[in-house]
Order: C-alpha cells, then sequence, then structure tokens
C-alpha cells in the first residue's frame, strides 16, 4: 500500500479520498492497463508504474481474467503478460503498428515477422540483421512453406523489401524482443551490405505467441481454419458449459470493441447478453472502471479517462477533422442499415478542401488528396465499429448517428467542437 500512499488522491470538494476507493481506483489502472497493452516490461520507463500496479494486485487480477474473460495472465519480475483471445478472429482493426512511421503491417510484412520469430527463436543469443535477412529469404524460398504461392516475393533486392525488413526490425526493437548492440539499420535501406549487430531477448520472445495449439499441429486449410485450430478451447456439450462460452465472448466483445451491436450477434448469444446484460454490465463496471451504456441497437463500455483507448473520436489535426467531416456527411446521406459508395466520399472531401485549405496540412489539399483521405477515415470510422466496409461500399451503423459537428472554433489551428447525442 505505500504507492498508493504516495499518490494520495483529493476529491473536487478538497476532501482526502479514502483508502479504499484509492485501492479500488488502482486496481482499475491496472486492469486497464494490461487491456491496452497486454505486454508490460519494467525496462520500459512507460510501463514502470502500471506495472507495479498489477504487481500489486497480481492474484486478483489474474483470478478476474480468468474467470471473466478465459484469458491467461503472466506476472513475473520483469514483465506482465496478457494473453487475449479475441472474440471475433476475423476483425481487421487492430493491425501491428510499426512504432517509428506509425503505418500497419501490410500481408508481406506480416509474413516477414513470423518468419524473423520463428528464425530468432532457433539462434543464440546473438544475431546479426544481415544473419536474420539472409536466413528469412532462405525460409520464404522454401518449397515447403510456399510463400510463393501468395504472389508476393522478398529477396532483399529492392528498397521496399529492404523497408519491409527494417519495419520489423523496429518493431521488434519496439517490443524489446531484440537490443540492438552496434550498428544503425536505416543505413541498411541504401547499402544492403550494412550489418547491425542485436541480442535476442528469449524470455519476452518466448511469450509472444498466443495460441492453445502448436502451429506446427495445424493442418487446415483456410486461413479462417486456421486461426478457429490455433484459439480452440475445450468445449462439452452440458448447458453450464455452453453458456460460459457465451458469457466469454460477450465479455471479450466488450472489453475489445467499441460497440457491441444486438444484429452482429447469433441467435443463442442475443438471448444470453438479453437475459444476463445488467449483471454482466455491472461486473465489468465494477473491474474496470469504465461507464456502461445501453442504446436500442446494443451495448458499450465507455472510457471517460481515455486511458484504455487505443483509437478516439474526436482527434486533433487534419485527419481527425477529415472524419469527423466525413462522419457527419454519412449520418446525413442515409440511415442506420444503408450503404454509401467511397466516390460520394472523396466527392465530399474534394468540397472540403476550399473551405479548410488554410487549416489542412499542406499535402492534403493536393489534388488527388481526396482518395487517400476518404479512405483513411472510412477505415477509422470502421475501426470504431461507426460502419462497415466492403470493397469500396460503407454500410452505416447505428452508432454513427450520435456524432455531429458544433460551430468551430478558430485559433490559429483548426479545432471542432464535437456533440454528442
Amino acid at each position: 500500500m505505500s504507492g498508493l500512499i504516495e499518490s494520495l488522491a483529493f476529491s473536487e470538494e478538497g476532501e482526502t479520498a479514502s483508502p479504499d476507493l484509492l485501492y479500488t481506483e488502482d486496481r482499475h489502472l491496472a486492469l486497464r492497463a494490461l487491456l491496452s497493452k497486454p505486454l508490460l516490461l519494467s525496462e520500459d520507463p512507460a510501463d514502470a508504474d502500471n506495472l507495479a500496479r498489477i504487481k500489486r494486485h497480481k492474484n486478483y487480477l489474474c483470478g478476474w481474467f480468468s474467470h471473466h474473460a478465459g484469458w491467461n495472465l503472466e506476472v513475473v519480475e520483469d514483465f506482465a503478460r496478457l494473453r487475449k483471445t479475441p472474440a471475433d478472429l476475423s476483425a481487421s482493426s487492430r493491425p501491428a503498428i510499426e512504432p517509428h512511421s506509425g503505418e500497419p503491417l501490410t500481408r508481406r510484412r506480416y509474413a516477414v515477422l513470423c518468419l524473423a520469430l520463428a528464425v530468432l527463436s532457433k539462434s543464440e543469443r546473438q544475431i546479426s540483421l544481415g544473419q536474420l535477412a539472409g536466413r528469412i529469404v532462405e525460409l520464404w524460398n522454401d518449397e515447403t512453406i510456399a510463400l510463393s504461392a501468395t504472389g508476393f516475393s522478398f529477396r532483399l533486392e529492392s528498397q521496399d523489401e529492404r523497408r519491409d525488413m527494417v519495419q520489423i526490425i523496429r518493431l521488434l526493437l519496439a517490443w524489446r524482443v531484440l537490443q540492438r548492440v552496434d550498428g544503425d539499420e536505416e543505413r541498411f535501406l541504401h547499402d544492403r551490405s550494412v550489418d547491425v549487430l542485436y541480442n535476442i531477448r528469449h524470455p519476452i520472445l518466448a511469450r509472444l505467441l498466443n495460441t492453445r495449439q502448436s502451429p506446427s499441429l495445424i493442418n487446415a486449410a483456410t486461413l479462417e481454419e486456421k486461426l478457429a485450430a490455433l484459439t480452440k478451447e475445450p468445449l462439452s456439450d452440458d448447458e453450464e458449459q455452453r453458456n460460459r462460452n457465451i458469457r466469454l465472448n460477450i465479455v471479450r466483445r466488450l472489453l475489445d470493441d467499441p460497440v457491441v451491436y444486438y444484429q452482429e450477434l447469433d441467435d443463442e448469444t442475443r438471448e444470453y447478453l438479453l437475459r444476463q446484460r445488467w449483471h454482466i454490465m455491472q461486473q465489468l463496471a465494477e473491474a474496470t472502471g469504465l461507464e456502461a451504456e445501453e442504446r436500442s441497437e446494443g451495448f458499450a463500455l465507455c472510457d471517460p479517462i481515455g486511458d484504455c483507448t487505443d483509437l478516439g473520436l474526436p482527434e486533433e489535426g487534419t485527419d481527425g477533422h477529415v472524419t469527423i467531416l466525413v462522419a457527419e456527411f454519412l449520418a446525413g446521406q442515409a440511415k442506420a442499415g444503408d450503404t454509401v459508395g467511397m466516390i460520394a466520399v472523396e466527392k465530399f472531401i474534394a468540397n472540403q478542401v476550399e473551405l479548410f485549405r488554410s487549416y489542412w496540412r499542406k499535402d492534403a489539399t493536393e489534388p488527388g488528396a481526396e482518395r487517400r483521405l476518404a479512405r483513411d477515415a472510412v477505415n477509422r470510422l470502421a475501426n470504431l465499429s461507426l460502419a462497415r466496409v466492403h470493397n469500396d461500399t460503407i454500410t452505416l451503423m447505428p452508432a454513427i448517428h450520435r456524432f455531429r459537428l458544433g460551430e468551430p472554433i478558430l485559433e490559429g489551428t483548426l479545432n471542432t467542437k464535437i456533440q454528442t447525442e
């Protein structure tokens, strides 16, 4: 409790918060930290406070995640690792992000990442960039892996391919799987002969994989079947176990997704949620400090603090403003369930350029920029469960109608007042 005494808080009235309240808030922060970042490391200064909280509440957190979400939590001296199994294995709204550029990994980079992890797992304490890259190329060309059938190539001959390699290295450095000893991988982009030496952190590497079965034992044909086999949990036919599996799926959705819509649940899950909704939501709100909200279209756990939200609306800058404009435009064009074409969004953004040219960044006002801005905005709305996108068709979801623009406040930079209904 000594750490809590140091962070003594005061209420708005100036009264000292009770120890019980501080203890509960400390536990909320620990749980939300794991939801936001499932791997926290003692050597990362940004993780230090949250890792200390997690250690204080280790037994509670391990039991809570196991019972309510079916997720395993490992807490040791140097790190905490929450193994989260997503409710929707087909969801693509949370890609791995390269930390320097902020770019999501492409399909080829995912393949390079998987091969890099395979090479590192069989390597000794140190490895050079040249050794790692060369072994990845060998595995890529291995006929038993059959990556050539995907239509992608990886030979490190082009700068784009070397950039893929560097992006993966940066991601592994950010995860602390690799530790740079000597050299600079940035020079590798321009000269393939440049080498860099790394230490391999095998304890962290060993805990990245989050599956219930070994990938080498999976014989499924399609990606969907492979994902299902990798995460398959023990099942029984009795009603109690079926209800538990339904409950785990609901809890995982509520903890991970912005909104859970009734219309996207199967009949059995929807019926169970309607019967048990307040009991489930109350338990989750008490454990996380998030705020439960029910609408006719579904449920959500709202994050008033924002410490476990990876993507929000609104956000500052040109991209945030464009996204809000597109959200209002789509909501005004159609009702929930209707569809709008991507071309209509591109035309709308092109018309907004003249209005906001003085406030948007320069590259957003160049000819043709509306296509990229439209796709980025629509993808952001899709990641927030405000829309669903298939090819170039946008299906509006009910929650998008909660956003509208207020009067802008212009103070040298663009700030937009957002109202929710």
